[in-house]
């Protein structure tokens, strides 16, 4: 049993590696751009390939060559619709749900209103200054969705992360400025002062709350 680079347990043996690496880019490639697998045949790919680095003429002719070529634009319009279409669905489903969970949470002991609808929560209180939105701070912080899943940690990786205040999402930006150093706050943000309808995929769907726990440590 062989482990990936992914993490991944594979028992399958790879004799070939520059090819499988080669096909493997060429697949994600593919993949990001719309196409699945029953879109061509691996012989039909093949062959291309082989006449290509043959330096070979194209087996195709030049109308062949044409009307394939608006076929491959008509696959990857209607996956791209396809695919806009369902973010807008999740969109407005997701958008609902942040407002009934961030009226929930505003109950919650302890969590208060910030700005812009954001709310935190003090676990501890520094006793430094707080940042402008010109300054460089380092913070360790680590990110969930409301269902618990971590999206982004600086703690998990054993390093804090070190970026401008007015480089973050907007309610970092507001929250930060609000902090003292030596402060650890939780984070309760709505999608319209995070990453909005538009999300940060594939971790962060459209119209997500963000939820962090912040340690400021400086102000550099």
């Amino acid at each position: 049993m062989t482990t990936s680079t992914s993490g991944q347990d594979t028992d399958t043996k790879v004799d070939d590696t520059v090819g499988y690496f080669l096909g493997f880019s060429v697949g994600q490639s593919f993949s990001q751009q719309g196409f699945q697998a029953e879109d061509f045949t691996m012989a039909g790919m093949q062959q291309g390939l082989s006449d290509a680095l043959a330096g070979d003429a194209p087996s195709l002719s030049d109308e062949e060559l044409a009307e394939v070529q608006g076929k491959i634009q008509a696959i990857i319009q209607k996956r791209q619709s396809a695919r806009a279409e369902e973010m807008r669905k999740q969109a407005v489903l997701n958008l609902e749900k942040s407002k009934v969970w961030m009226d929930q949470n505003s109950k919650a002991d302890g969590v208060k209103d910030l700005a812009e609808g954001i709310q935190f929560k003090v676990i501890s209180e520094g006793e430094g200054g707080s940042p402008s939105p010109q300054d460089t701070v380092r913070v360790h912080y680590t990110g969930k969705l409301t269902n618990g899943e971590v999206f982004d940690s600086s703690v998990a990786r054993g390093e804090p992360a070190e970026f401008p205040v007015n480089g973050v999402i907007q309610g970092w930006q507001l929250a930060l400025q609000k902090m003292k150093v030596g402060s650890k706050w939780m984070l309760f943000i709505p999608p319209n002062m995070a990453y909005g309808e538009r999300g940060s995929m594939p971790k962060i769907g459209p119209n997500e709350v963000l939820i962090f726990e912040v340690e400021l440590l400086e102000i550099l």
